[in-house]
């Protein structure tokens, strides 16, 4: 059974992205990692996702050459931020999301 505390936690993760994308959910995780498994989870979901999104935004902007890039870039834009709502919603349920389209590198 998942306290309060875990669930806001690492729904935490996901929401404080939108003000310091790589600091404030690296903060969280690192500190509680250890004390729990779903913050942990969570804290690596949101980590692969980042990395995933930065690779796709350089291909993209590098694919903006031939002009393809300008319609992927606002897609990765609304589909990132979408993700990373649905995944702060489901971790503060309590549940273990896996974001759609990420490498899962650690």
């Amino acid at each position: 059974m998942l306290s309060n505390d875990e669930r806001v936690l690492a729904a935490l993760i996901y929401f404080v992205s939108f003000f310091t994308v790589f600091i404030g959910p690296i903060i969280i995780w690192l500190m509680k990692k250890e004390d729990s498994r779903f913050i942990d989870y969570h804290g690596r979901e949101y980590l692969n996702f980042l990395i995933s999104y930065t690779l796709y935004t350089i291909i993209a902007t590098i694919l903006c050459f031939i002009l393809i890039g300008f319609l992927i870039l606002p897609i990765l834009g609304i589909v990132g931020f979408i993700f990373t709502i649905i995944a702060g919603v489901k971790a503060y349920e309590g549940n273990d999301y896996r974001i759609p389209f990420i490498l899962r590198l650690l």
